[in-house]
Order: structure tokens, then sequence, then C-alpha cells
């Protein structure tokens, strides 16, 4: 019996494993101990003449290369001296320092052939490390060497940021002798974006000039083909003339036929460079207070003293319009409802059917056209709050209905591109019904905010989670709020303070409001604008006579936490309006705003 119990206690008695964090931590540095004394090496690296003594058990755990050199049949395997090519020694010494210590130094001078050595020995930590290293490191004066090495070794993490930094800087590095040396391919593809800083398209042309006639006799072949990036369409006839009686040009007839026959069909769509647009508000202008239908918009920038007035046909700017959105490639988009009978349905007519169509500004011909994607189909007879929002550069619609159980729902739709389809996201129940509420996109999420509830979408992951509300006071009150950066500035119709969220900490601070003088008439519009908070009021005078009011614009100085006046001049006589949290902001390009 006795023996019977002692058994079971020896049972039940379970096996643990213990683990020597000491060990762990102290493997790596008598490793390390070990190469330093020169103790139980068994093979020699030669690179570039010089001998560096090893152990394969080492470099086999550190390095699939050494890993498949010395466990396969390779001549390597069994040799005791390995002769390395394509290695610098230098740089050799360094990755061998990191593999026996753990620690990796990094310095702007050696970073790339560092980069190039961790590349070949398939360290993917060194690698990522000088990636890093080298976007940290992006500037005037490195941007152009940047770029054609991650070009060549195809880092895009560094290679956009070098463009980034190579289109805002064009004017001044398109005269650098690092500019000269680019390849053809790498100088047709700085000159192909959007986002180029210049005021003229002249000044891409000349820069071209400068980089043929820097080895023109190795260059001028490639004529033909950088012509079509250089955007004809946005010189005048006098500047298209006399590119084609420049001797580059007018010497090599291959070039000129370019640019008679091919470029104008090619080059007659391509946008404005960023350099040569205006960031513009966009408002609806009404003739009356109850925002009735308009075929006119404003396009204003006040910190520059630019309003300019569009009038449209009334077949040429959409009906019913529930969303307007600007997107980051600065796309400008409408959703719009169109309820009963539509030709391009199944439904058969259906009068209780609703279809929703995207229209796309075209800035080049100054109207609203179709913009050729599917339609929506995302909301029933019981959908409020409809909302077009881009997110890390994928459109999305929300719309809040009811199910035959009067269950409030969020219906989120993404539109896929490759497909023309728009795909259902993850939906959401929500608590309460508020009549006002906002979305919008902040910091690659998208934000859903009412003032006691507010949800937050990971695309990433298609999921909703609860965050911190502004509960700023009535929750059926009208607010407006705008994304900056990652935070969110909110304020509701009475504006007597502001507040600004902030997406990484969850927390709300209280900003100070309007200053005044006079009474806001309706609720006022945030915006952002050359990355300032601005906000647009309606304020009536109650020193003046009569009834009359005005528009005043204000800019928040954050250094002293106050609104300052603008000192703004609208155009008198009319209301002001628009769709959505906030007045839209898009970069413009003035002459065609303007009937070019």
């Amino acid at each position: 019996m006795a023996a019977a119990n002692r058994e079971l206690h020896v049972s039940a008695v379970r096996p643990r494993s213990y683990q020597d964090e000491s060990y762990l931590h102290g493997f790596l540095g008598t490793v390390g101990d070990l190469q330093k004394a020169g103790v139980l090496q068994d093979v020699v690296l030669e690179v570039e003449g010089r001998r560096f003594p090893c152990h394969r058990l080492v470099l086999s755990a550190a390095s699939p290369y050494f890993r498949a050199m010395f466990t396969s049949d390779m001549a390597e395997s069994r040799q005791k001296t390995v002769v390395l090519q394509s290695l610098d020694a230098g740089m050799l010494g360094e990755i061998l320092s990191y593999i026996y210590s753990g620690t990796l130094h990094v310095s702007l001078d050696k970073v790339q052939p560092l980069y190039q050595a961790a590349d070949l020995l398939q360290l993917d930590y060194v690698r990522d490390t000088c990636s890093s290293y080298m976007a940290m490191n992006v500037g005037r004066s490195t941007c152009l060497d940047l770029y054609k090495f991650a070009d060549v070794f195809s880092v895009d993490s560094v290679q956009n940021r070098c463009l980034q930094l190579i289109h805002r800087n064009f004017v001044e590095i398109a005269f650098s002798e690092e500019f000269y040396s680019l390849s053809v391919n790498q100088l047709t593809e700085i000159i192909s974006h959007d986002e180029l800083e210049v005021k003229e398209e002249t000044t891409v042309w000349e820069a071209v000039v400068r980089w043929v006639q820097y080895s023109r006799e190795d260059r001028q072949h490639h004529l033909p083909s950088i012509l079509p990036h250089i955007r004809f369409n946005l010189l005048t006839s006098d500047d298209t003339a006399a590119i084609l009686e420049h001797p580059l040009v007018k010497e090599d007839p291959g070039s000129s036929e370019v640019i008679r026959n091919v470029v104008p069909s090619e080059t007659s769509k391509l946008k404005p460079r960023l350099g040569m647009t205006t960031e513009m508000v966009m408002l609806h202008k009404s003739s009356n207070k109850l925002y009735s239908r308009s075929n006119e918009l404003l396009f204003m920038n006040p910190r520059e003293g630019k309003y300019i007035s569009c009038s449209y046909r009334s077949e040429d700017i959409p009906d019913d319009v529930m969303s307007l959105t600007v997107t980051s490639d600065n796309n400008i988009y409408i959703l719009t409802e169109s309820a009963g009978e539509d030709d391009d349905d199944d439904d058969g007519g259906d009068p209780d059917s609703y279809h929703e169509y995207l229209y796309q500004y075209n800035q080049a011909r100054n109207v609203w056209e179709r913009a050729g994607m599917s339609k929506i189909s995302i909301l029933t007879t019981e959908s409020v709050s409809v909302f077009l929002v881009e997110v890390d550069r994928i459109l999305y619609c929300l719309a809040e209905d009811k199910d035959v159980d009067g269950v409030r729902h969020l219906r989120l739709r993404k539109y896929n591109r490759r497909t023309d389809q728009w795909q259902e996201c993850s939906q959401m129940e929500l608590d309460h019904a508020y009549c006002c509420k906002i979305a919008l996109s902040c910091d690659r999420h998208l934000y859903y905010i009412m003032d006691k509830q507010m949800y937050c979408y990971n695309p990433s992951q298609d999921t909703w989670c609860e965050r911190t509300p502004p509960r700023f006071g009535d929750p059926y009150e009208r607010f407006t709020a705008v994304a900056m950066g990652t935070e969110i500035f909110y304020t509701n119709s009475k504006f007597h303070r502001t507040m600004v969220y902030d997406t990484e900490s969850d927390y709300w601070k209280t900003l100070n409001g309007w200053p005044g003088p006079g009474i806001l008439c309706r609720p006022p519009y945030l915006f952002a604008l050359e990355n300032q908070l601005h906000i647009l009021v309606e304020v009536s005078d109650k020193n003046r006579e009569g009834s009359s009011s005005d528009y005043r614009v204000y800019v928040y100085d954050r250094s002293v936490d106050c609104w300052r006046d603008l000192k703004a001049t609208l155009p008198d006589a009319t209301f002001y309006y628009t769709y959505g949290s906030c007045a839209p902001v898009a970069r413009m390009y003035l002459p065609y705003l303007q009937g070019m």
C-alpha cells in the first residue's frame, strides 16, 4: 500500500524546464572572447588580401549564405581558407564584429557598402538597419546619391524618401553634379512625377537639356524617349516653338517627330506639377439661407487673397450630393444619390431602389464627370449620414441605417480598383442614434465621431474599436472636424472652444474658441490650409444696423493658443456651405479655373 502511494506521488509531480538567462546573455560574449583570443577557429575568410580567422559554426548560425557554403558539397566546405569575391574587406570586418558581438556600427560614409555586404551575406537585420539609417539621413546634399543607390538595390523606403526631397528641391538639385550623373531611367523617373515642385514646365525642359549636354555624344540618342515625360500641355505655343528650334531637337529628326506627333496625344491628360498648383478651399454658393441647389462654386485661398467663382451648367454639376472628398493624390470625388429608374441597373427600374454614383472633377476642363467606377449600392430607404473617405489611398463609403428590428448599423465598403467592385467590410452596431456625426481619415485609420461616441476602423485588420469621444455638449448639435497629421481638431456650432484629439494617446485636449466680436449666424467650417488650422464663420455684428452678416476666416496660432483674423474678403451677397464635416481643400491649377 505504501509503495502504491509512493508511485502515485511520484507520478503526480510534473517535470519542469528551466532556462538560464545568464547563460543566454553570456553565450554571445563567450563566443566573442573565443574570437578575440583566436581559440578554436577552423576557417579563414580572405577578402582583398586580408585574412579573417573565424568559426564555421558561428558563421553558419548567423548567415544563411555561410550556412549554405559550409553544409553543402561546395568546395568551400572543405577548404581551410575561403576566398570571397565582391566584398569590401573593411565591410566584412564590420559584419564579423556584428556577428560576434551583436553590435552594429553604422555611419553615412560606410552605410552603402555595408548594405551591399549584408545583402550578399543575407543578414536581414544589418540590411534593414542600413535601410532605416539611410531613410533617416536623406537630405539635400545626400538625396541624389542615396536615390541612385536605392534604385540599384530596390530599397523602396529609401527611394521614396529621396524622391520626396528631390521633388521638393528640384530647381536647386537639377544644377548639381549628382543630377548630371543620373541614368536615363532615373532621370525620367524623377521628371515623370506630379509632385515636382516647379512653377513652370520650362524648368523641367531646361534640366533635361543640361543633362543631355553634360555628355551629349552618349546621351543625345536618349532625348526622344525623355521628351514624352515633359508636359507639353502645360507649355505655351511659344515655349513649344522655342523647344523645336533648340539645337538638340532641330538637329535630331527623331526628337522633332516625337514633339510634333507623339507628345501631343500622350501628354494631353497629364496633370499640372505640384509646384504649379495652389491650395484652394472649395465652397458651394447659394443665393438664400436655405442653401438651395446652386451651380456655383467658390475656390479660395484667403491667405493669398485668391477668390475664383466658377459657374456650371445644370447638367455639368451633380444633383443630390451626399458627400465630397479630396484624395491624397488630389482627385476630387462627389458621391451622389439617384432614385428610381437607371439604365445601367438590373433592378427593372424599381422606383424604391437607390443608386449611388461617383463623379470626379476634371481640372483641365473644369467640369464634373462620371468617375468610371461601379455604383456602390450601400443605401436603403432607412439610410442616413453617408460619407466618402479615403484611407491610405483606398476609397471607403460609410452609411448608417436600421435593420428590420430597428437596430442601427454602420455599413462600410471599400473600392477595389483592380476588380472595379465595392467590397463589404466589417460593419458595426451603434448603441444610440445621433443626428450629427462625421467620418474622416487620420493616420491611416478611419474615425466615426459623434459627441458621445467615437469609433476607429483599422483597415489592415478590418476591425472597429471604441475610442474616447469628445463629449462637447449637446449630442444633437452640429459640429465640424478636420484631421492634420496624427491629430483631429473639432468644434461645435457655437465655436466656444476647440478640441484636439491625439490619435496615438486617445486623448482630447481643450483649446480656445472664437474670440469674437459678433454673433455666429450658422455653424462654422474648419479646414486645413497650407498645414495650418483655419475656420470659416458667418458673423452678424450686433452693433451694426440691420441684419446683414459677413464671412470671416480665422487661422489658429498654436504657440499662443489663439485665433487670428485673416481679414479675408469673400464675395458679398451670397451664402456658403459644403458637404461633410469640413471645408475640402484641393491643389488647383489656377489657369484651368480661370478658363485657360
